[in-house]
């Protein structure tokens, strides 16, 4: 299996003196291309400082991160930034889209930034189609439930074909139902787009759907 991306030994501290925190210890993970791997932890665990290093958010104090095998830690800022725009996507659990706009125009917007060179209404129509947001497409963000907000969302990252795309609690803020409808989109995503999936979640309920499974607890992943 191709690795998309690989740790060794990343340790990150926030604050200095006695309130220094040692948020990550020594974490050492290979992510498989082509997967849906989820970070699973309680809140304040370290997933999302340790989904924050592998995306180049953040940086690590020590060790080594490896994104489809160049070490990240020594790109410049500029580097980092077209890292992100071009082969990296994201979806938060706030969804923030651009309320101004409709859901297409949404996914359109981020083509746009991304720099895609190929043809954007037929790639909008595309992924919000896979997304089941067909008959939707033309309606303001206003007008979407949670569930079809964090569909756009879903969309918009998955619109530039990244090679890996980030999600930090993309279920928090949504009903079970929607939760694990944005999962099943999730598994469906990795295999027809051939895209890395890594996300974090605290929810028991959606473990199953993971290819693999990290638990984090007190910055240490648990073995």
């Amino acid at each position: 299996m191709d690795i998309a991306i690989h740790t060794s030994r990343v340790n990150k501290y926030f604050g200095t003196g006695n309130g220094r925190v040692h948020a990550l210890k020594n974490v050492s993970l290979d992510i498989g291309a082509g997967t849906l791997t989820i970070l699973k932890g309680r809140s304040g665990s370290g997933k999302t400082t340790l989904l924050n290093v592998l995306s180049a958010l953040d940086m690590p104090d020590d060790g080594i991160v490896e994104f489809l095998g160049e070490d990240i830690h020594s790109f410049s800022e500029r580097k980092k930034e077209k890292l992100r725009r071009y082969q990296m996507g994201f979806v938060f659990q706030s969804i923030a889209l651009i309320p101004v706009m409709t859901a297409f125009e949404n996914v359109d917007f981020a083509l746009r930034l991304a720099g895609y060179e190929e043809d954007r209404k037929k790639r909008v129509n595309e992924v919000l189609g896979r997304v089941g947001l067909s008959k939707r497409m033309e309606h303001m963000v206003n007008q979407l439930s949670g569930g079809e907000q964090q569909r756009v969302a879903i969309a918009r990252a998955v619109a530039h074909k990244p090679k890996v795309v980030f999600a930090d609690e993309p279920t928090g803020a949504l009903d079970t139902a929607s939760g694990l409808a944005v999962m099943q989109l999730f598994r469906e995503l990795v295999e027809a787009e051939g895209i890395t999936i890594v996300m974090t979640t605290h929810d028991p309920n959606l473990m199953e759907l993971g290819d693999a499974v990290y638990e984090i607890a007190d910055g240490r992943l648990v073995k």
